[in-house]
């Protein structure tokens, strides 16, 4: 797969699919660790990812920090810090009321204060509540530059830009910080590196600015809830279901290597909860030039299509359904997935054995 494990040496091109699909750690091991915390990245490597992603916004003084959302009442302690409870507000944010504490509210030393907790404590419990920092995007280079020597293999990082129109309008724009950030480290000069968004703008002006001088360096279209827009699109801007036809994806392929829609895009579920054939989603992105990642694979019965749940109860971890939910998509030609749980997906991918998941 040339595109997503791409170097600065890299190998003629393969085709789409050619090659077995890459795992991606989302948030880290997100379904074993709290979200977006070094402990979460490094479960994700120990357990086989390829690559890691850090979800990006920014904190007040302009330090790039991995949290899915800018509001980090969900994923912090920050509400049991009374010095804070002022900052608690709400805001508009592409669109929608948010009310919580956001980190562009709070400088790079105040977020290092609190401590990460789990965002879905109801299926994933709190054991790890309270052990974990705030990590910056150098912090996660560093990290991953040292795994990558340890283990002699290549660890890749896609990093997502959240909300980039807001934090523009802020004053606090993320995209040139990212590269820069890229630029600065040895590691992410030559690793595999892959850019996300939801938005167009700033892909677009990313394609542009990175050209030919960053060829490790890869960008990736999200696609959301097939009747929303982007955020820099809400007004008149095409929906994702738009984006994602067949002429939608010629016009993602102008501007970036790889889209990355919904499950449920590609491998529907029919009425009675079981996975449906699969669309020509993947067919028509693979004609139109792009590699195909979707998002997101979670392990527990919550999650999963009712025929593949088992007895046990939504919390319980299903490692025997969530493995094959991903070998259907594996079937169906997806070049690389997101899952909260990248054992399972290695072994979805290898056709090992799945390891014991009992909480």
């Amino acid at each position: 797969m040339a595109v997503l494990a791409s170097t600065a040496a890299a190998a003629p091109a393969a085709a789409p699919g050619e090659s077995k699909p890459l795992v991606i750690g989302h948030r880290g091991a997100s379904a074993l660790r709290p979200e977006h915390t070094l402990a979460s990245y490094a479960k994700a490597i120990a357990d086989g990812a390829d690559f890691i992603e850090p979800d990006l916004v920014s904190t007040k003084d302009g330090v790039l920090v991995a949290r899915h959302e800018n509001e980090i009442g969900g994923t912090t302690d920050v509400a049991a810090h009374p010095q804070f409870a002022a900052r608690k507000t709400v805001k508009q944010i592409d669109g929608q009321r948010v009310e919580g504490w956001f980190t562009e509210d709070f400088t790079l030393a105040e977020l290092k204060t609190l401590r990460a907790r789990e965002r879905l404590p109801q299926l994933r419990g709190t054991a790890f509540d309270g052990q974990f920092q705030v990590p910056t995007l150098d912090e996660i280079i560093d990290f991953t530059a040292a795994e990558s020597a340890t283990r002699g293999r290549p660890i890749g990082l896609i990093p997502e830009i959240k909300h980039g129109t807001y934090f523009r309008g802020l004053g606090l724009a993320m995209e040139d910080k990212v590269v820069a950030t890229l630029d600065a480290h040895a590691y992410t000069r030559k690793a595999p590196v892959v850019i996300q968004s939801f938005e167009i703008g700033n892909l677009q002006y990313l394609h542009g600015k990175l050209g030919s001088t960053h060829p490790n360096v890869r960008l990736v279209q999200l696609l959301g809830d097939p009747k929303e827009r982007p955020g820099d699109q809400l007004r008149d801007g095409p929906t994702y279901a738009q984006m994602g036809s067949a002429q939608g994806l010629r016009a993602i392929a102008k501007y970036a290597q790889l889209v990355s829609p919904g499950l449920r895009t590609i491998v529907p579920v029919d009425a009675d909860g079981a996975l449906a054939a699969p669309t020509t989603f993947v067919a028509d992105a693979h004609a139109a030039g792009l590699q195909v990642v979707p998002y997101t694979f979670r392990p527990e019965n919550y999650f999963l299509p009712k025929r593949l749940q088992d007895a046990r109860g939504p919390a319980a971890v299903n490692a025997a359904g969530s493995i094959a939910e991903m070998r259907a998509f594996i079937a169906a030609g997806v070049d690389a997935f997101f899952t909260d749980d990248p054992a399972l997906g290695r072994a979805a991918v290898d056709g090992t054995a799945a390891p014991s998941r009992e909480r």
